[in-house]
């Protein structure tokens, strides 16, 4: 008879999304570069603005507060006037003056990628009476709300079909 071999224990728990555990693990390589609030890297465009993201970016967050930030070259003199509004911005998003002063530096600043998702497209009248048909059964006015917001965006999201009048269904 074979001796049983050690086993390893089961890991306990339910799976975790990747995409919960990326804010932990980036931490340590936000740290390394100044980011002890990582929010501000991850945030930047909410804190500053769309247009002012487009060309200037953060770099680094020494411990006396000092914010090095890469900007375009045709925008750092702007940027200058700025900071004192940039400033006050930043220490509204976090509710403390985490930044006190700002260092320029000039270079290319790659905007941030667009974002590609797109916005489902309003739902047919037979769509809609379907969905609603749907949902009539559902007694929950929240859980009913939310069904119907999905539905919506699951629906939408599917392309049009254009069928001439009289056209069958394809057989499935």
């Amino acid at each position: 008879m074979k001796e049983p071999e050690a086993t390893q224990p089961r890991r306990g728990g339910k799976p975790t999304r990747a995409g919960l555990l990326l804010p932990e693990a980036a931490a340590k390589a936000y740290r390394k570069h100044g980011f002890a609030e990582s929010r501000l890297l991850t945030d930047w465009a909410a804190v500053v603005g769309d247009r002012m993201a487009q060309v200037c970016l953060p770099e680094k967050l020494a411990r006396d507060g000092a914010l090095t930030v890469r900007v375009s070259p045709a925008f750092a003199l702007e940027m200058q006037h700025l900071e004192p509004k940039i400033l006050e911005r930043i220490a509204g998003y976090f509710g403390h003056r985490a930044v006190t002063r700002i260092r320029l530096r000039q270079g290319i600043v790659e905007p941030p990628a667009p974002d590609l998702r797109r916005e489902p497209r309003p739902l047919t009248e037979d769509e809609a009476r379907a969905l609603e048909t749907r949902l009539t059964q559902v007694e929950d006015a929240g859980l009913r709300a939310a069904l119907e917001r999905l539905g919506r965006a699951v629906i939408g999201s599917r392309p049009l079909e254009t069928r001439s009048p009289g056209a069958t269904k394809p057989a499935s």
